[in-house]
């Protein structure tokens, strides 16, 4: 049984009267959770209040209010990679995320993550990720240190100050049809809901393609994502008829299986540059990790 050390939260919205117990509450919000694994977890006290204390089946629903649970898994897979820490100080923390781990706990996944991982290794639990890549995509990921200054960090992100660079290899057959492309639609969820695709409307995504090498077959392009949408690059890729090496979802979704270890995607979060919020200094942080090429 993989059981998370850190709790998820839910928050219990504003709805009319009568409120439902907070058992069917859980259930419907969760709804891929049986209400048995509900009910055993209320019981063995796995789920907490706002005060932090095990709630019971007479507990009321309080709207606004929080719900602490610990998520469980019957079987966790053990992701056979390591990550590397690549700079740290009080405020944050940079780390290269190997192919097949979350970033955070997920699906599957609840201790083997590269969020839990960091914080066993450094005993920092007010660790945070500021962005998120895919599972199976490796590379650069940041982390903030310190509440304190986390807001500071954030606004990096949400304003465009910073910067980042990935590598991507495809199969190409014949000519490219050229070599730069700036990629700019909406992106949304699909069917099924994990598999993002584009459609008419507003454009939230943004994406600067460049082709930098064929050789045998294949083709060598780095990706500079200018927004950061569910699976935007490759979604973009794709859509230029370059589908990543070794991706299961995009163009054509495969049947589930088994990670295959030996043939990761080929997708790598390379480098990041931005200004420190903090201390004015100029940061630059490149993965030491390569595609297949």
């Amino acid at each position: 049984m993989g059981i998370s050390p850190y709790p998820a939260t839910v928050t219990m919205p504003i709805i009319e009267k009568p409120y439902p117990s907070i058992l069917g509450f859980l259930c419907q919000r969760f709804p891929k959770v049986s209400p048995a694994c509900w009910e055993k977890r209320i019981q063995d006290g796995k789920v907490l209040g706002e005060d932090r204390r095990p709630i019971t089946f007479d507990s009321e629903y309080l709207p606004q209010s929080r719900i602490f649970y610990f998520r469980e898994v019957e079987k966790e897979p053990v992701v056979p990679f390591l990550e590397t820490i690549l700079f740290q100080d009080a405020e944050i923390l940079v780390a290269c995320k190997p192919h097949f781990l979350p970033v955070t706990p997920g699906g599957r996944y609840v201790k083997e993550c590269l969020l839990n991982r960091l914080r066993k290794s450094t005993g920092n639990h007010d660790l945070v990720p500021l962005h998120r890549i895919d599972r199976e995509t490796a590379g650069i990921v940041l982390f903030s240190a310190n509440p304190n200054t986390r807001a500071l960090y954030n606004d990096l992100f949400t304003s465009g100050k910073l910067q980042k660079s990935y590598q991507a290899l495809s199969a190409v057959v014949g000519d490219p049809g050229g070599n730069e492309w700036l990629i700019e639609n909406r992106i949304v969820p699909g069917v099924p809901w994990f598999r993002m695709h584009t459609e008419p409307g507003l454009v939230n995504a943004r994406s600067r393609i460049n082709l930098v090498q064929v050789k045998d077959g294949l083709a060598r392009f780095q990706l500079n994502p200018v927004t950061g949408k569910t699976h935007q690059l490759r979604v973009h890729m794709s859509g230029l008829g370059f589908g990543i090496l070794n991706d299961r979802y995009y163009p054509t979704l495969q049947e589930e299986r088994a990670d295959d270890f030996a043939n990761p995607l080929q997708l790598l979060a390379k480098s990041v540059k931005f200004q420190d919020p903090v201390t004015g200094k100029a940061m630059e942080f490149e993965s030491d990790r390569e595609l297949l090429w």
